[in-house]
């Protein structure tokens, strides 16, 4: 039996589904119910009766799924597949930063752990994060952890002082304004298209600035018929898999490698022996809970 078929034999066995992010690899993306962005994975199978959810991304995602399935048994195929961006604020830290800032609103990006949720007063996304910080009644944001996307925010909301966390994605940290003339040099009628973690200056010279969800729909939309994707490389699986007839080019390199640790084995094992359960101390899950719903009901950005 091939990994791909004992695969689907094991989610029937177990009344499981299985999430996968848009950076996967293409043969986990493959045996998905849901390929798509973090947060509107766990808010999909929040609403399915499967009784274990198995998350293929890294480990922020899998908790914001518990968050909002408390009742569900949530796997993380690959227990090593962390967020770098999201260990780069502990509890302390938010913590501090409020202390620092008493009169501030608090916005964490989903890329964060379920103890840092729990401490701000609502959550983000890459495409509402604008709509979020907009929505605000205080003058005075904390925005945690990404500032890449907190400057671009700003640039939006500059009716706001954004308080920011000197934190960042080392996989779109890593595109440069350079990466993106090369690009272009080799493909002058295509778009580009860029992650808001991406630096200011790649932001810049770009035609859109869209989360992984809003690249899709731009790409739809568009009357272009060629792109350069400026976001982990697996993005270009997704578009080329929805959008067969336009042309979408990856940047060389740009790669998650803990996004990449997981493939068609880690999910057999996660299924097979149960293993690596998301659990989350009740008081933690129920307090990170809120600032999702807040953000739940200001709705999606791009």
């Amino acid at each position: 039996m091939s990994l791909r078929d004992e695969v689907q034999r094991l989610k029937s066995k177990r009344n499981a589904i299985i999430l996968v992010h848009n950076y996967q690899r293409p043969e986990v993306q493959d045996v998905a119910d849901f390929v798509g962005d973090s947060l509107g994975l766990s808010q999909k199978a929040a609403k399915t009766d499967s009784e274990v959810i198995v998350f293929c991304g890294v480990d922020f995602m899998a908790e914001s799924a518990k968050i909002l399935s408390p009742d569900k048994t949530v796997l993380l195929p690959e227990l090593s597949a962390v967020c770098p961006m999201a260990e780069m604020l502990d509890r302390a830290g938010i913590v501090k930063m409020k202390n620092q800032h008493p009169r501030a609103d608090s916005v964490a990006y989903v890329n964060t752990s379920a103890d840092i949720k729990a401490e701000v007063d609502i959550c983000c996304t890459s495409s509402n994060a604008i709509k979020v910080v907009a929505s605000l009644t205080s003058k005075e944001v904390i925005f945690v952890p990404d500032a890449n996307l907190g400057y671009w925010v700003q640039r939006s909301e500059k009716s706001k002082k954004l308080i920011l966390w000197p934190g960042f994605c080392p996989t779109h940290d890593s595109i440069t304004p350079e990466m993106i003339l090369v690009q272009k040099g080799l493909h002058p009628g295509a778009l580009v298209i860029a992650h808001p973690e991406c630096r200011p200056a790649v932001l810049d010279m770009v035609d859109a600035v869209r989360s992984t969800e809003g690249m899709i729909n731009f790409a739809k939309e568009s009357d272009s018929k060629e792109f350069i994707i400026a976001t982990e490389k697996e993005m270009v699986y997704r578009l080329h898999t929805l959008i067969p007839d336009k042309v979408f080019y990856p940047l060389p390199g740009v790669v998650c490698p803990n996004m990449k640790k997981t493939n068609l084995q880690s999910v057999v094992n996660a299924l097979e022996k149960m293993q690596h359960e998301i659990i989350i101390p009740e008081d933690v899950l129920k307090r990170a809970r809120m600032p999702l719903e807040r953000m739940m009901a200001v709705g999606r950005g791009d």
